[in-house]
C-alpha cells in the first residue's frame, strides 16, 4: 500500500468515528479556517506573487481571499437551515406516515486545485467540504509550490487531521484521482479532466468537473460600448487572463468594431499606466504558459490577422516583445481563422479576439455552433434581447453587463455543461454537491399498508387495487 493509500485510508477510519458531525463542529471547523485565512493573509499574498514570479497582493485579496471569506460567512449563516430535514409528500394511499430527506456527509472528498487560482480554488471547495461534515484531501499544483507551503500550515492549524494535503507532479496527480474517493472535485483543463473521470470511473466515484472553453463576450447592437469596455477589460486582464471564466472572445456588431477597439486600449492603459512597471498588473505563471501565448501571437502575426498592442503607446502598435518578467499587455486580435488555436483552444492569457457580426442572430449562430463554455458575458440593456439570449444559448453562466463577478455571488451555483464542465457548487449546491440526499419513510404502530400484503385473491384488495389504478 502506498503512502497515499495509507493517508486515504486514515482518514476513512477518522470519519467512520465521527460520521455526522453536528452543527457546532461544523461551525467549529469553519471559523477556524476563516480565521486562520486571515492570520495567513500576508503570507498567501507573498507566496502566490513568489509563484507567478509577481503578482499584487491587491489582486490576491480581491480575487482570491475576499471571496474565500466571503463564502465562509454565507456557509455559517445558513447551515443550521441546510441541515434541517426537509418534509416531503406522502400520497394518500400510505397514510398515516412521513417522508423526509436528510443530507447526509458522503465520507472522503478529494480536491485536485489548479494553479491559477491556488488559494480561492482550494478553500471554495474545502469550506463546502466542510460544512457538509466530510473529511477532505487536497491534491495542490506542483506549480505553486510557495502558495502550497502556505495552505498546508493554514489546514494544519484549522482543520488539523480532518484535512490531509498532498503535492507532487503527474504521478501524483494520477494516483490520486485513483483513490476510492466519495467525491472526487477536479478544476482544470477538459483534457486533464477527462483523465480524471475514467480514473474515478474505476471505483464509480462520483466528479464534479470544473473545466473551461472559451467563454464568448456577446456586446448586444445596443450596448453602450464606452460603458461596457472597462467591464469587459476587468473580466480579461484580472490575473493577466489566467482565469477559467476569462472573456475568451467578443463578438461584436461591425459597425462599433473600431470604437471597442480603441475604448479597450484606452480602458487597458488607464488601469495599467506605464505597464512594464505597473504594480498592479500580474505576470504568465511560467515561462511554458508564456511561451504558448507567445506561440500564438507569433502565428496571428505571421498569417497576417490583425494584432493591437494595448501596451504601446507609441501608436504604431508595435508586436509584443519577449519579456523575461513575463509580461504581456493586452492584445487585440481581429480576424483570426477560426481553425487556429487561437480560436479553438481556452487562451487563459491576456490575447483577446474581436469577431465583428452583422445581425444578432448570427452572433447567436456562432456560439450556438461552438462547444457548450463555461461562462457567456451579454452586454445589452434591451429585456428583449436578454431573454433571446438566454433562452436560445446553453453555458454553465451567464453575466449580463458585466464579467467574472457572477463567480463571487454566494447563493449562485457554479459550474459548466458538457466540455466546460459538470455539476456544479458554491453556496447551498456545494453544501448539496457535498452530501447524500437521504430518503427517509417512516410509519408509526399502525401499518395501512397490510391490506396489500398477499394473498391477493382476497375480495379487499382487488378492489382496494381496482380504486388505485382507476
Amino acid at each position: 500500500m502506498s503512502a497515499l493509500e495509507l493517508q486515504f485510508k486514515k482518514l476513512k477510519q477518522a470519519y467512520s468515528l465521527c460520521p455526522y458531525p453536528d452543527l457546532a463542529q461544523r461551525q467549529q471547523q469553519l471559523n477556524a479556517l476563516r480565521l486562520a485565512i486571515r492570520q495567513h493573509s500576508a503570507a498567501l499574498c507573498d507566496a502566490v506573487s513568489s509563484d507567478f514570479g509577481y503578482r499584487s497582493s491587491d489582486e490576491t485579496r480581491l480575487l482570491e481571499i475576499m471571496p474565500a471569506l466571503s463564502g465562509i460567512d454565507y456557509h455559517n449563516k445558513h447551515l443550521k437551515g441546510w441541515l434541517k430535514p426537509e418534509k416531503r409528500h406522502v400520497h394518500y394511499s400510505f397514510m398515516p406516515a412521513s417522508n423526509l430527506v436528510m443530507l447526509q456527509p458522503l465520507g472522503v472528498v478529494g480536491i485536485i486545485v489548479p494553479w491559477n487560482y491556488p488559494i480561492y480554488l482550494a478553500l471554495g471547495p474545502l469550506m463546502a467540504a466542510i460544512a457538509a461534515g466530510n473529511k477532505a484531501m487536497l491534491k495542490l499544483s506542483e506549480y505553486t509550490p510557495a502558495t502550497n507551503k502556505v495552505l498546508s500550515a493554514l489546514c494544519e492549524q484549522a482543520l488539523g487531521p480532518d484535512v490531509i494535503v498532498i503535492e507532487g507532479e503527474t504521478e501524483i496527480a494520477a494516483e490520486f484521482s485513483r483513490l476510492p474517493f466519495d467525491h472526487l472535485l477536479f478544476t482544470g483543463s477538459t483534457a486533464v479532466g477527462r483523465k480524471v473521470m475514467q480514473a474515478a470511473a474505476a471505483n464509480l466515484t462520483p466528479v464534479t468537473l470544473e473545466l473551461g472553453g472559451k467563454s464568448p463576450v456577446l456586446v448586444a447592437p445596443d450596448a453602450d460600448i464606452q460603458q461596457m469596455a472597462k467591464r469587459i477589460l476587468f473580466g480579461k486582464t484580472a490575473n493577466a487572463g489566467q482565469t477559467c471564466v476569462a472573456p475568451d472572445y467578443v463578438l461584436v456588431p461591425a459597425d462599433k468594431l473600431e470604437l471597442l477597439i480603441s475604448e479597450l486600449c484606452q480602458a487597458f492603459n488607464g488601469f495599467y499606466p506605464d505597464f512594464a512597471t505597473n504594480p498592479d498588473y500580474s505576470a504568465v505563471i511560467n515561462p511554458a504558459q508564456y511561451q504558448r501565448l507567445m506561440t500564438m501571437l507569433e502565428h496571428a502575426h505571421s498569417s497576417g490577422t490583425r494584432v493591437i498592442n494595448c501596451g504601446d503607446t507609441s501608436g504604431k502598435n508595435e508586436p509584443a516583445a519577449a519579456n523575461s518578467e513575463r509580461r504581456l499587455a493586452l492584445q487585440l486580435i481581429i480576424g483570426a481563422d477560426d481553425n487556429s488555436n487561437l480560436m479553438e483552444q481556452e487562451i487563459f492569457g491576456p490575447l483577446l479576439p474581436l469577431v465583428p457580426y452583422q445581425t444578432l442572430d448570427e452572433a447567436l449562430n456562432y456560439i450556438q455552433q461552438r462547444p457548450r463554455p463555461l461562462a457567456l458575458y451579454l452586454m445589452t440593456n434591451d429585456k428583449a434581447t436578454q431573454q433571446q439570449v438566454l433562452k436560445q444559448t446553453h453555458v454553465g453562466g451567464v453575466c449580463i453587463n458585466d464579467t467574472l463577478v457572477h463567480v463571487a455571488q454566494d447563493d449562485l451555483p457554479f459550474g459548466g455543461i458538457g466540455p466546460s464542465g459538470l455539476g456544479n457548487y458554491h453556496g447551498k449546491e456545494g453544501f448539496i454537491r457535498f452530501s447524500h440526499q437521504k430518503a427517509v419513510h417512516q410509519k408509526g404502530r399502525f401499518n395501512s399498508g397490510q391490506i396489500i400484503y398477499p394473498p391477493f385473491n382476497r375480495k379487499v384488495f382487488k378492489a382496494i387495487l381496482s380504486w388505485l389504478t382507476r
